[in-house]
């Protein structure tokens, strides 16, 4: 999965489930302070990710996540962990 798929994933999750309006979506935006997203959100989103990215993310990969581009560089992250274990 390429990166900008994931963004594109992670800004329609942020504009569908939370109704955040794309504009306000840049790689530098802090989910928690700029966006308003809480605890709770955080589990809904890291949710929807693992279904549209078929891989299994971990609540523990998102606790120092704080901006938008800290969420792609961890799927990134699981993403490649993943393949190197494939055979």
């Amino acid at each position: 999965m390429t990166e900008q798929e994931i963004r594109t994933i992670l800004t329609n999750a942020l504009v569908h489930l939370f109704e955040i309006e794309p504009e306000r979506i840049e790689p530098d935006t802090n989910l928690y302070e700029d966006l308003e997203i809480d605890s709770i959100d955080a589990i809904d989103l890291i949710d929807h990710i693992k279904r549209e990215t078929g891989r299994k993310l971990k609540a523990e990969d998102f606790r120092s996540v704080r901006t938008v581009e800290d969420v792609v560089q961890a799927v990134l992250r699981t993403d490649a962990a993943a393949e190197a274990e494939q055979p």
